[in-house]
């Protein structure tokens, strides 16, 4: 068995006893961002991975969840976020550059601009994540989508170390996608899925899967460990990173699947996806 996992952050609270030996998950770890890890698995390189939920829709034939085990924001996620020079409703034939690395973020994107700020932007492919702001005006844009570790620390350093409060000259508009989801629904937001290829053993995949569920249980109660470590990685604030952690579910409960649910349905009636069931992985 190959597993992948996304190298953001994000990965920790479900990674950290792997990465740490107090769980041994018998398997290989591939690291890569969500796309990567798409290709990946497509590629049938990998037998178990945390791929975008939208990857999942588009190739639920080939796919199987795991139970329980996701990557969900009921409300702000801090890792998505549009940032912006004029308020969305107001981008209408304006550029705007989404991330190459994650399908679900660019698919959420582009249902937000038609049925709630209500605009028609030029939507481009913008090169790799940016940390650096002053790169930013490399490319020309009006407004720009930020995923992962680079869209937590951009927020730190635009809005001076608070995210929540402060505004930027630069950026005035910012918008957590998470949150502007459940404003929208009411309903929590799934941006990543577990799954295992339908060809795996599945004895195995559920072994790696008890291991994945016995490792983020002992990621959640070890959030101030995690947050240490994200905080040296990423040079973003260990209160942010906690927060961060904090906000974010590891679990795929029933308000989950019906969010998951709710966005599949929304991106297939805007033809992105085909109709996708959910098909889980079955008990040995």
């Amino acid at each position: 068995m190959r597993v992948g996992r996304i190298r953001y952050i994000n990965c920790y609270p479900v990674y950290g006893a792997i990465d740490r030996g107090v769980v041994d998950l018998g398997a290989p770890v591939v690291s890569g961002n969500p796309s990567e890890l798409n290709r990946l698995m497509a590629a049938g390189q990998l037998e178990v991975s945390v791929i975008s939920a939208v990857e999942y829709a588009r190739e639920s034939a080939r796919y199987l969840l795991l139970p329980d085990l996701a990557i969900t924001s009921d409300g702000p996620v801090r890792s998505v976020m549009l940032f912006s020079r004029v308020p969305a409703g107001e981008l209408d034939g304006r550029r705007v550059l989404l991330t190459r690395s994650s399908m679900t973020s660019v698919a959420l994107t582009r249902l937000l601009f038609e049925h709630v700020w209500k605009a028609a932007p030029e939507l481009a492919a913008g090169d790799a994540e940016m940390t650096d702001v002053a790169r930013f005006a490399e490319e020309p844009h009006d407004a720009r989508l930020v995923i992962g570790d680079a869209a937590l620390l951009l927020s730190n350093r635009l809005r001076g170390g608070d995210a929540a409060h402060t505004a930027s000259p630069d950026y005035p508009y910012v918008y957590d996608l998470g949150a502007c989801w459940k404003e929208w629904t009411g309903l929590p937001f799934v941006f990543a899925v577990w799954v295992a290829q339908r060809t795996a053993v599945v004895a195995e995949a559920l072994q790696v899967h008890a291991r994945l569920l016995e490792s983020r249980d002992w990621g959640l109660s070890h959030l101030d460990v995690l947050a240490e470590q994200a905080s040296a990685v990423t040079g973003v604030a260990r209160r942010i990173c906690l927060e961060y952690f904090a906000g974010l579910d590891y679990r795929l409960s029933y308000d989950h699947l019906a969010g998951l649910s709710e966005f599949f349905r929304r991106i297939a009636a805007a033809g992105i996806v085909p109709a996708a069931p959910l098909s889980f992985l079955p008990a040995a």
